[in-house]
């Protein structure tokens, strides 16, 4: 339906006044770069720019755009699903509270594993290539997790899921058919997809697996899946980065495997890139112990019934699509990337003091707002701040790289969260909240991060 390349223009570009001229005269590009690879970002800039102006371009770019975010919230709907029957999968099959901390661990660190693997795949092959492999792996979690009668098929069916990495397939392609002005707020309306799929995949998975059995829910997401794989090989592009930009990646894949961690490392140690990358893991780590704890929180510290708790992550999920989708986007066209990681830091700060003095639900869900706006904030500038750090033919593995922060605090979550709750009780997240973004805010004010001060729009 579409072409598998998006064409490029020799034409000169002509910007408004304000901006910067760049011609393909060999005078103008050594005049406007100072060295070899500034010259070399400068051609893929112009590539871009000249690429998505074009009135034919930008019509299949919303057309490509928006069949991403139909199919991505089909993917998490699916995912959401399974999400709120496997712990009473695990329950009847025998599995105590540990095994099932094993289990959620296990999924963490396979997530873990994949997600730069995945990122350098999709530079090297394509997006196509790597949403269709996203897709299918999840349909062999799923056909797996549907025969899962036994406690080692339930841990087998974790294996897939190392490639299951539908939401950063999606980031990959809006990054390559996006200008960087219009980045954050493509990225920020993908939490539109995550709240459908928080909001329809919990209810639909539970009310599935209570008129028509446990497993009819996975059964349901393997024909998702497999359906959402067809409409990747038959609608999406093959290759949604430029014409030259597909060329460096092929000479780049000939001279490096997809395992290679030394080109993984080369990217954090790109200026600039290595300071934002330990923000972003370091300012949600304390939220992030406390959601990964929020079942127990909810039901020994709020009193909360099963019934009540859905009800608590739906309006968690309805906050996340209304900041995301309708709130970054205007806030990303009137302030710096900068004053907006601060923002968020300080509203971390806000947030943690809250928590550590809370002492209802009533309380936390007005905590929500801003714990939500701060996540979705830091989340989504962060990750437009380290794509537009790195090379084109490299952000698919700078996302991938990017996608390693939730398993990571899923993998250390149960353990660190779990002596958390039991030694100081909920308020220690709250304290540790505060301290954490104190820190990182004086660190952003003392060696100003990011270090180009520019709009997100």
């Amino acid at each position: 339906m579409f072409s598998t390349n998006l064409p490029q223009n020799h034409q000169p570009v002509t910007f408004q006044p304000g901006q910067c001229v760049i011609s393909h005269s060999p005078a103008n590009m050594n005049e406007g770069a100072s060295s070899g690879g500034e010259k070399q970002e400068l051609k893929f800039k112009r590539v871009i720019l000249q690429d998505q102006n074009k009135p034919e371009n930008m019509i299949q770019r919303q057309q490509v755009i928006r069949l991403t975010y139909l199919i991505t919230a089909m993917d998490l709907t699916c995912l959401f699903m399974q999400i709120g029957i496997i712990p009473y999968l695990a329950k009847s099959l025998g599995l105590d509270s540990v095994g099932f901390g094993y289990l959620q661990t296990t999924f963490g660190v396979l997530q873990l594993l994949g997600g730069p693997i995945f990122g350098r795949f999709a530079d090297q092959c394509g997006t196509r290539a790597a949403l269709t492999l996203s897709y299918l792996s999840g349909s062999a979690f799923f056909l797996l997790l549907s025969v899962s009668t036994s406690i080692p098929l339930l841990f087998l069916s974790r294996i897939p899921s190392v490639f299951m990495h539908g939401l950063p397939g999606a980031q990959m392609v809006i990054t390559d058919l996006t200008t960087p002005a219009e980045r954050a707020d493509a990225l920020g309306k993908l939490g539109l997809c995550f709240g459908v799929g928080v909001i329809i995949g919990s209810s639909l998975g539970g009310t599935l697996s209570t008129k028509f059995g446990m497993y009819f829910p996975s059964y349901l997401a393997v024909v998702a899946s497999l359906i959402s794989a067809m409409i990747v090989m038959t609608c999406i592009p093959a290759h949604t980065k430029p014409k030259s930009e597909g060329q460096s990646t092929q000479q780049r894949t000939s001279q490096s495997s997809v395992f290679s961690l030394k080109e993984i490392l080369r990217l954090l140690k790109l200026p600039g890139v290595k300071e934002v990358f330990l923000i972003k893991v370091l300012s949600g780590l304390p939220t992030g112990l406390f959601l990964i704890m929020f079942s127990i929180i909810s039901m020994n510290f709020f009193g909360l019934e099963a019934a009540q708790t859905g009800y608590l992550m739906s309006y968690f999920g309805v906050l996340q699509m209304v900041v995301q989708g309708l709130v970054i986007g205007r806030l990303t066209s009137r302030f710096t990337e900068r004053t907006l990681i601060m923002l968020s830091v300080l509203a971390f700060s806000g947030v943690g003091l809250a928590m550590a003095l809370m002492t209802n639900v009533f309380h936390y869900c007005i905590i929500a707002l801003p714990m939500v706006f701060a996540l979705c904030t830091m989340g989504i500038i962060t990750d437009s701040i380290l794509t537009k750090s790195v090379p084109p033919s490299d952000t698919g593995a700078m996302l991938g790289i990017c996608a390693c922060v939730p398993p990571l605090t899923r993998t250390v979550g149960p353990t660190l969260g779990g002596i958390l709750y039991k030694v100081f009780g909920v308020s220690a997240f709250g304290y540790f909240q505060l301290v954490v973004n104190i820190a990182l805010f004086l660190y952003i004010f003392k060696n100003k991060v990011p270090q180009n001060e520019e709009k997100a729009q």
